[in-house]
């Protein structure tokens, strides 16, 4: 069982940056990978960004490849979404997801087997 709380969302204005969180509870957080998923109104909730439990392979959404960057600490067990120049389209709340096959980079959310709360991320024009 893996439990997941993210923060960090917020107001920023177009151009800036954030840098979501998500800690993870759990003995075997670092053998899972784990993902970033964003729900906008009107939408629904797409793939942001994944990393192997590992940390050495990563994959992105072509809407914010270059722009953010996905990182873990096992150690920790901690999970980030460094999120720069910032765009009103990536308004949404996002979430943090755990895959128990650690080595796969899905893009699906049904592949994933726990999900926090989310956290919200407004960014103004």
């Amino acid at each position: 069982q893996v439990q997941l709380v993210e923060s960090g969302g917020g107001l920023v204005q177009a151009g800036g940056s954030l840098r979501l969180s998500c800690a993870a509870s759990g003995s075997i957080f670092s053998s899972y990978a784990m993902g970033w998923f964003r729900l906008a109104p009107g939408k629904e909730r797409e793939f942001v960004a994944a990393i192997r439990w590992s940390g050495g392979s990563t994959s992105y959404a072509d809407s914010v490849k270059g722009r953010f960057t996905i990182s873990r600490d096992n150690a920790k067990k901690m999970v980030y979404l460094q999120m720069n120049s910032l765009k009103p389209e990536d308004t949404a709340v996002y979430y943090c997801a755990a895959d128990r096959e650690g080595n796969r980079l899905s893009l699906r959310l049904y592949d994933y087997d726990y999900w926090g709360q989310g956290t919200q991320v407004t960014v103004s024009s």
